[in-house]
């Protein structure tokens, strides 16, 4: 079962290693992940799509939530969230077939964004269903070339998150010693 999961995590190089690596470390297949900055320029939005069986979803939220650099952990899938993808698609199709590309594009929801005396380039945004319906429908005008990306999704649930400064403790072996972020500093 597909499981979406969204991460709140530092923006330091090796984070996203670090998380990829958990879910592969468990054979567990990442069918989409995207990752951009946030608003704040120390922190990335990470969304995930992994292939998990339904008894094991709490146990990877567990997980990703003890990894270093991750500050916050949900599990979209039952809950309300918002998810869309994107495509830019390439449709190569003969002349007299162009007006019946562009009244399905207008039917999808998508719109052009280039056009040659070859085809068209298409943007359509949807769910993962509609979007695989798009294309299916396009390959009947013609040859058709997709990129596309992984899914985005935001909780419509209010959620605050709480941060605050690491606490540095003491290790009892050598007093001078503290943990900050999980990284040893002797």
């Amino acid at each position: 079962m597909l499981q979406v999961i969204s991460l709140l995590v530092e923006n330091k190089p090796g984070a996203l290693m670090r998380i990829t690596g958990l879910l592969s470390a468990r054979a567990y297949n990442i069918e989409s992940l995207t990752v951009a900055r946030t608003t704040d320029p120390e922190l990335s939005r990470m969304t995930i799509v992994v292939d998990v069986e339904p008894h094991l979803r709490k146990q990877v939220i567990k997980q990703m939530n003890r990894l270093i650099n991750v500050l916050q952990v949900a599990d979209l899938t039952d809950s309300p969230s918002v998810a869309r993808e994107l495509i830019l698609m390439r449709v190569r199709a003969p002349m007299e077939s162009r007006p019946a590309v562009l009244k399905e594009a207008e039917i999808f929801g998508a719109r052009v964004i280039d056009s040659s005396l070859e085809g068209f380039a298409l943007e359509a945004t949807g769910d993962s269903e509609k979007l695989d319906e798009f294309i299916d429908v396009m390959r009947s005008y013609g040859e058709i070339e997709v990129t596309r990306s992984g899914t985005v999704a935001v909780m419509m649930e209010a959620r605050r998150l709480r941060l605050s400064s690491p606490v540095p403790t003491k290790n009892a072996t050598n007093p001078q010693t503290t943990i900050d972020n999980g990284v040893l500093n002797a």
